[in-house]
C-alpha cells in the first residue's frame, strides 16, 4: 500500500502466472482494476504512465526469510533449495527486510517474463526503473502499518496463500501454503492461527488480494472483520 504526500501520483502492481491487477493512488484516492491478463498490457492507458512511486509485487511461493546472521550472500539460495522446490534453471536473488534483521531469498522464475516487462513501462517521474519484489516482501513491509496488536495480512493467488502474522513487532510466520482452492485457503488460514494460539474473533484479516463476495463472507463469519490492504 503506497502512502503519497499531496499531489503526488502511485501504482501497485501485483503480477502473477495468469496476469496482474493495478491499484492507482492520487490526490482523489485510490482506483482499483480486476484481475486482467497479459493481452491487456499494452492497451491499458494506466500501464503507460509515469508515477512518482511504483510498486511491483510478484507472486512466488519460492522464497525463504533468513535471519541476517545465517544469511551466505556467496549462495544465498543454499537456504532456498531446502525449503523450495528449486531447480538448478531457477535465477535466485535476495532482498533485504531490515525491520526483522533478515534477508529475503527468492526465486523470479514463477512469473516469467512478466514481471520485467512490466518493469520496462511503468517508470518513476524521473524516468528509473522500478525492480519487482515478492509479494511477500511487500507484505511484511504491511505489517508496520497495521495498528492491532495482532496482524494477519494474507494473498491468494495462482492456487498459493501467501501468510505473513505478526504480534506487536514480533514476527510469527512468514510461509506459502498450496491451495487448489479458497477453501483449501482457509484451511490452512485457520490451521496457522490455531497453531499460533491467535482468536480470529478477536483479530481482523488484511488481504492484498481481490475477494470475490462468497469468499469474503466466509472469512466474516470467523474474523472481527476481512480488509482490503
Amino acid at each position: 500500500m503506497i502512502d503519497l504526500q499531496h499531489n503526488k501520483t502511485g501504482i501497485s502492481i501485483q503480477v502473477g502466472l495468469s496476469g496482474y491487477s493495478f491499484k492507482v493512488y492520487d490526490s482523489a484516492g485510490c482506483t482499483a482494476s480486476g484481475w486482467m491478463t497479459p493481452e491487456h498490457l499494452f492497451s491499458s492507458p494506466q500501464m503507460q504512465k509515469r508515477y512518482d512511486e511504483v510498486e511491483i509485487s510478484m507472486f512466488t511461493p519460492k522464497f525463504a526469510l533468513v535471519p541476517s546472521q545465517f544469511h551466505n550472500p556467496t549462495d544465498p539460495g543454499s537456504v532456498l533449495v531446502e525449503v523450495a522446490d528449486v531447480s538448478s534453471e531457477d535465477s535466485v536473488d535476495t532482498v533485504s527486510v531490515p525491520q526483522f534483521a533478515s534477508v529475503l531469498t527468492f526465486s523470479d522464475s514463477v512469473g516469467g517474463s512478466l514481471p520485467r516487462v512490466i518493469s520496462e513501462m511503468v517508470l518513476r517521474t524521473d524516468g528509473s526503473k522500478v525492480r519487482p519484489l515478492p509479494e511477500v516482501w511487500y507484505m511484511l513491509s504491511d505489517l508496520e502499518k497495521i495498528g492491532e496488536y495482532n496482524k494477519i495480512v494474507a494473498s491468494y493467488m495462482d492456487g498459493w496463500l501467501y501468510l505473513v502474522i505478526a504480534q506487536g513487532r514480533t514476527l510469527m510466520l512468514c510461509n506459502a501454503f498450496s491451495a487448489p482452492d479458497f477453501t483449501t485457503a482457509e484451511y490452512f488460514l485457520f490451521l496457522a492461527l490455531k497453531k499460533l494460539q491467535l482468536n480470529p474473533e478477536m483479530s481482523s484479516v488484511y488481504f492484498r488480494t481481490p475477494l470475490d463476495e462468497e469468499e469474503e463472507m466466509s472469512l466474516y463469519r470467523y474474523f472481527k472483520s476481512v480488509e482490503r490492504i
